[in-house]
């Protein structure tokens, strides 16, 4: 199901059919850097993971991380979309794409229309983003898009700290910051 188009990419659901674009995101290496090894070793890791990740995200939330592509093609680049995470008060960002395609505005193009839906269409207030300390790219990304860095967190006992990012936006109706 389609949820958003920009100029150059469509965003839209998962679905079982995305699996091998899944498999090779989620394995590499920069996703497992900055993002996690999420044990998704083969096609079946990967429907698995659409289905009790992603999916069960729409069915519960209403929104998710949406399969990103190019209009030109229906080439698959990566995925961007909102999570709420049980250990932060806000809805955040969140974006990978294929180092193939770094470098040429689609996290930027999709990322700003993620956070208008978010809050033009699903209310959100406040948007905020989480990166490893490390990932200069994605910070520059979320600073970009407006956000500021509000200082490190710490989301489980487990896991290291990472540099939080917000923006409390609105959109006016004729799509408008404001």
């Amino acid at each position: 199901m389609k949820v958003l188009e920009t100029e150059r990419l469509i965003l839209r659901h998962q679905s079982m059919e995305d699996a091998a674009f899944i498999l090779e995101l989620l394995n590499d290496p920069s996703w497992i850097r900055y993002i996690g090894d999420r044990g998704v070793r083969t096609l079946d890791d990967a429907r698995s993971y659409i289905l009790n990740v992603s999916q069960d995200m729409y069915a519960r939330l209403g929104y998710g991380f949406y399969l990103t592509e190019m209009k030109d093609g229906g080439i698959p680049i990566g995925i961007c979309g909102l999570v709420k995470r049980e250990s932060l008060d806000d809805v955040d960002v969140g974006f990978a794409f294929l180092p193939n395609y770094w470098g040429n505005g689609y996290a930027f193009e999709a990322a700003s229309a993620v956070m208008k839906y978010a809050t033009s269409v699903l209310g959100f207030k406040r948007i905020a983003a989480i990166t490893t300390e490390d990932n200069q790219a994605s910070a520059k990304l979320l600073q970009k898009l407006g956000m500021e860095y509000e200082g490190m967190i710490r989301l489980s006992d487990a896991e290291k700290e990472l540099r939080l990012f917000a923006i409390n936006v609105s959109y006016g109706e004729n799509g408008s910051a404001g």
